[in-house]
């Protein structure tokens, strides 16, 4: 992928910037959030947010992508502390978090350097549809927290302050660029919302009493030092933390390609997925040696970005400046943004978000599709990002296995020298073989049977066994069996099983193959004289 800080042909610096501005106090209320959620400080979570961010920004494959502490993650780091502490005291359960995520973003260098990120090209659309739908409704469902004071819901005035002042948030985000794109609208409604709290006097929850309400201090730090995670460096350790790190990793590379995937169709160009799998794996083995909670793609503040007219590494680069110059210099700025004002922005994220295209398409897609998109909906919301894909992408695949297990076929006919022809059409799989062993009459065929494979494919062991099965029951019955136009790489499927399924492959120039039955077959056929020889080019089976 060619390096840029600003694509030029969508983005531009002004945009970058301003984007980036917008992203970065939009990631102060998730990464404090998240941090919550997992059971850890919250600069841990800031610091998290940073690091991934400018480490993705610069290296990942997605320009325009944001990346940061993510809930989706949180939510498993949470049991992880919890046991850490357990085991280790106060404070060990960071210990144990920090160094997970070092075996985590290893185990995700390997995934891109083994370029594992191609296979996030084999989800379906049903399966993204209801990623998105649910990943919406999870954004949504996150930002009614935010209605909230010491675990009760706002009431009376206060209620309405909050839903006056969102409602004045979305309604910036949505006249504003009608007006002009020159600025972005997340950014102005942020600002404005602010302001007419500052300066109207209204009494409403701000940055400040949320980090306050989760026992935080503020957000103002230092910068990250380095540290090696202070745990016991055994089996038992590795043990404990093994399962954990593939966990965060498979759910960190799902959620980052899933991401990138969405941001190449909204910009309508393509990302580089290995190079995104490093760049998320360095990020958070930067997080474990620097004391953050790690974390991956965003597509919240990713959407908020593309949308904001940010499509250069610069706009993720200047978040994450941005975000650090809050915690080092502007921490007493961004603790007076009210919370009314981020959540109308999350919520307009929501409605981009959510696919509204699914309820038109509901009957006019195969059920099998709809049963999908609601399934990984549901799941997401219930459960997680990483089980709902891998759930869909299941389903899917049997689908797609029954489907085609449906459509084998075999014609027949019988040519002028008395030999039987069977023409499969259809691939034979795992799925197809006891359709295809049921098209054949063994007892009712002549001597010798070609099955033509022009049309059809040898797909897996299930196919070979399927045909050695064929060409045994022939063998017994005093019959050949022949195999005709098999294309080279189910030769050399069929070769390669040859120690298995007992096969003789037969080449000659008209790329005709035979393979009669059984090994003993072939020597008594030897020992006769019969065994076939190769035939002048014109010539064909017989």
């Amino acid at each position: 992928m060619k390096f840029s800080f600003v694509d030029r042909e969508q983005g531009s610096i002004q945009k970058d910037i301003l984007s980036g501005v917008t992203v970065a106090l939009a990631l102060v209320p998730e990464a404090v959030a998240f941090a919550f959620v997992a059971g850890i400080s919250p600069i841990v979570g800031l610091y998290g947010a940073f690091m991934m961010g400018i480490v993705t920004a610069i290296f990942g494959g997605r320009p325009g992508m944001i990346s940061g502490a993510t809930g989706a993650m949180a939510v498993v780091m949470v049991s992880l502390v919890s046991q850490g502490t357990e085991m280790g005291g106060e404070g060990a359960g960071l210990q144990y978090l920090l160094a997970t995520l070092v075996l985590a973003g290893l185990l995700q260098i390997a995934a891109g350097v083994l370029r594992l990120g191609k296979f996030v090209r084999m989800i379906p659309s049903s399966v993204m549809m209801g990623f998105v739908n649910g990943l919406a409704i999870v954004i949504f469902l996150s930002q009614l927290g935010m209605f909230k004071v010491g675990g009760e819901w706002l009431t009376g005035s206060a209620l309405a302050t909050m839903l006056g002042l969102t409602a004045l948030t979305m309604g910036i985000l949505f006249g504003l660029p009608k007006i002009t794109k020159q600025v972005p609208a997340a950014l102005a409604g942020i600002v404005v919302v602010t302001l007419v709290v500052v300066f109207g006097g209204l009494d409403t929850p701000t940055v400040a009493s949320f980090v306050a309400e989760g026992g935080g201090d503020g957000i103002a730090a230092g910068l990250p030092t380095f540290d090696i995670p202070i745990i016991p460096f055994s089996l038992e350790t590795l043990w404990f933390i093994a399962p954990y790190a593939a966990i965060l990793a498979a759910i960190g590379l799902i959620e980052s390609l899933m991401t990138l995937n969405l941001v190449d169709e909204l910009t309508e160009t393509r990302g580089n997925a290995n190079r995104e799998c490093i760049a998320q794996g360095a990020g958070n083995i930067l997080n474990g040696f620097f004391g953050g909670m790690g974390g991956c793609a965003m597509i919240g503040q990713s959407i908020i970005n593309i949308k904001s007219g940010g499509r250069g590494r610069l706009s993720g680069i200047v978040a994450s400046l941005a975000l650090l110059g809050f915690i080092l210099f502007g921490s007493g700025l961004i603790e007076r943004v009210p919370i009314a004002a981020l959540v109308g922005v999350m919520f307009m994220v929501v409605i981009g978000t959510f696919a509204w295209n699914t309820f038109r398409i509901l009957n006019k897609v195969p059920l099998a599709d709809v049963l999908v998109m609601v399934t990984v909906t549901g799941m997401t919301v219930a459960f997680d990002l990483a089980v709902a894909v891998l759930t869909g992408v299941v389903m899917s695949a049997l689908v797609f296995a029954w489907e085609n297990a449906k459509r084998i076929r075999a014609r027949k006919k019988i040519d002028e020298h008395g030999i039987k022809h069977y023409e499969i059409f259809g691939p034979l799989f795992f799925g197809s073989t006891t359709l295809f062993a049921s098209k054949f009459d063994v007892a009712g065929d002549p001597d010798e049977v070609i099955v033509d494979f022009a049309e059809s494919r040898i797909t897996d062991q299930s196919a070979i066994e399927a045909i050695n099965k064929l060409a045994d029951r022939y063998h017994q019955a005093g019959k050949t069996l022949h195999l005709r136009h098999l294309s080279s790489d189910c030769i050399s499927l069929i070769q390669r099983a040859e120690e298995i399924c007992e096969v003789n492959v037969l080449e000659d120039p008209d790329y005709y193959v035979a393979i009669d039955g059984l090994r003993q077959d072939r020597e008594d056929r030897a020992a006769q004289g019969l065994e076939p020889k190769k035939r002048k080019s014109g010539m064909g089976v017989h």
